[in-house]
């Protein structure tokens, strides 16, 4: 019988797998909402997961 499962994601090293983050401004706007601002890791761009090529020259620098 064939494996069907696949393998795990490579999770980014620098933000954990948690690439999106939302940082208040401070204060609130009109509606009395909080100004918020969305922030995405840079070395993912918001997957959280990082290719496998870059994982295999990390590993190699180690």
């Amino acid at each position: 019988m064939p494996e069907l499962d696949q393998a795990p994601a490579r999770i980014c090293p620098n933000c954990d797998g948690f690439p999106a983050v939302a940082i208040t401004l401070g204060g609130r706007n009109r509606h009395g909402h909080l100004r918020t601002v969305v922030a995405h890791c840079p070395a993912c761009h918001g997957t959280g997961t990082q290719p496998l090529a870059a994982s295999v020259r990390e590993v190699a620098r180690v």
